[in-house]
């Protein structure tokens, strides 16, 4: 029998490990995705770009959310809103 201080399941009955990290996105891996720098996906987490919930010093992105908006460019489809420029040009 295993000891369930070494479950890596943090107290989740029925739930594999596995589940519990593939279901959220690091900062580290968004920022190999887009090819920036962590501060900068902070920076986007800030401002709202990337969708995330702040949780105390702790952000947490579910990995559907990310990938829906990688896909998406960030754009909210079907909501009658105007997508926001994620950069602004100054002339």
């Amino acid at each position: 029998m295993s000891d369930p201080s070494e479950d890596d399941n943090s107290g989740r009955p029925g739930e594999a490990p596995s589940t519990l990290r593939s279901c959220r996105i690091s900062v580290d891996e968004i920022a190999r995705r887009l090819e920036i720098g962590r501060l900068a996906v902070y920076a986007m987490l800030e401002q709202g770009i990337v969708p995330g919930i702040r949780l105390g010093r702790r952000w947490i992105i579910t990995r559907h959310a990310y990938e829906q908006w990688e896909r998406t460019c960030g754009t909210r489809a079907r909501t009658g809103l105007h997508a926001r420029p994620e950069v602004t040009v100054l002339n």
